[in-house]
């Protein structure tokens, strides 16, 4: 038992003196390979330490017929290792165009296969981005938000096509119907940011006092007739929300989707808030080094890009969606099916969710988001129960220096 005190103080000290006095990496690379070589380590001593104590306390070792049996021992686990190489090689590349840092998680049939940072969350501190490093994930937070809308469906407390009014009183009559379902695939004619609002520092204190930004506003179309982008009209969905489950939107998507859905690392943006392992936001200007990103408050807009995630929890959430299980079919049904306007045509636009295909032509449902100092990406691979995805803290005046197409790239190694 000594001995395995000692090993235990050994993995301890192992760990705390490689955090606090390496300094001699200074590179995201150098860091992956101290951290690969930490990893040996550290399984090598769990391992011994584990075996002395089985042995100490529980005698001889269970018979191999009555012991479990390893994964591997059934069903051969995929060599992911070439996907894994292409991945870091795509990130690398990445960093290379400026971005500070950036977080991959790929999961195949529900099972997270590969999760990996790069980078800095922080690069004055010199902080490494985890895996569990939460980013801001701008308009990947609508999907979030469109999955309540359908859970209110289910439970007979949401109905899609009567006017928003029924579920929020006080917006202002247009003088057509604005529904909820045109409104989850903007085609409820809401306008979007219009100069600098993107950068409000204002906090709002609930979600109807958010929606004074724009609800007097003329509509940009007439509702149903034209696809045109809103964060706003997903702002007046939170609202919606709200007034249909009788209960405060955030407390909602925590108790309803996020728990539900084991999504630690998922939290509304709170700038005064003490946030475990949240990312600092950069920026940089044209013509200009790499800033850090301005002041902003999200309060007006949790629903339109307010939320915070790790890219782990982000395929825990499109996992969940892959099959019947946490909705029904017919709630993925209304995600996943191409909205149309009044006249027919077809949006390419669920409820929440862009619907295409891949660069190598693969059905995808995905979701960018761009916000001040931060950019994602989720996709979903629905015929091979694939998920992958990126966050990063950055946004310059390139965006986000990626393009979907970058993510595609080494996801679809991936594949079963």
């Amino acid at each position: 038992m000594f001995f395995c005190g000692a090993l235990l103080a050994r993995y301890f000290q192992y760990m705390w003196h490689d955090e606090v006095l390496d300094e001699g990496a200074r590179y995201p690379e150098e860091i992956m390979k101290r951290d690969a070589k930490k990893s040996l380590v550290v399984q090598g001593s769990l391992a011994a330490i584990l075996s002395l104590l089985v042995g100490h306390f529980a005698g001889p070792l269970v018979p191999v017929a009555y012991a479990q049996a390893a994964p591997t021992a059934i069903t051969p686990a995929k060599d992911y290792s070439q996907a894994e190489e292409h991945a870091r090689a795509v990130a690398k590349e990445l960093l290379s165009r400026g971005i500070p840092g950036l977080a991959i998680a790929v999961a195949v049939d529900g099972r997270i296969v590969y999760s990996e940072g790069f980078g800095f969350a922080d690069l004055e501190e010199r902080v490494p981005v985890w895996p569990t490093t939460k980013f801001r994930i701008g308009s990947v937070s609508k999907p979030l938000a469109a999955v309540a809308l359908v859970q209110l469906v289910e439970q007979g407390k949401l109905d899609l096509d009567a006017p928003v009014q029924k579920y929020v009183p006080s917006f202002p009559d247009k003088g057509a119907p604005i529904t909820t379902r045109m409104l989850a695939g903007h085609l409820g004619g809401i306008r979007h940011y219009k100069d600098d609002e993107n950068l409000s520092a204002k906090h709002y204190n609930n979600v109807l006092e958010g929606l004074k930004i724009f609800e007097d506003d003329p509509l940009v179309a007439p509702p149903g007739t034209k696809f045109s982008y809103s964060s706003y009209g997903f702002n007046l969905l939170s609202a919606v929300v709200q007034g249909a489950s009788g209960q405060d939107f955030l407390s909602y998507m925590h108790e309803h989707v996020f728990e539900p859905l084991g999504l630690r690392s998922t939290v509304e943006d709170r700038p005064a808030e003490i946030i475990e392992q949240r990312a600092r936001f950069y920026t940089q200007p044209k013509d200009q080094h790499v800033l850090n990103a301005p002041f902003v408050d999200n309060s007006y807009k949790w629903a339109g890009g307010g939320f915070l995630s790790s890219a782990e929890d982000l395929v825990r959430f499109g996992s969940a969606l892959l099959q019947p299980g946490f909705l029904k079919k017919d709630s993925l049904q209304l995600l996943f099916t191409p909205q149309k306007t009044k006249d027919g045509q077809e949006t390419k636009y669920g409820m929440g969710w862009f619907i295409g295909k891949s660069t190598s032509g693969q059905k995808i449902f995905e979701h960018s988001g761009g916000s001040v100092g931060g950019t994602s990406e989720l996709i979903l691979y629905p015929d091979v129960h694939m998920v992958v995805a990126m966050v990063t803290n950055f946004a310059g005046d390139e965006g986000g220096r990626w393009k979907t197409t970058d993510i595609q790239e080494f996801a679809e190694g991936f594949e079963k």
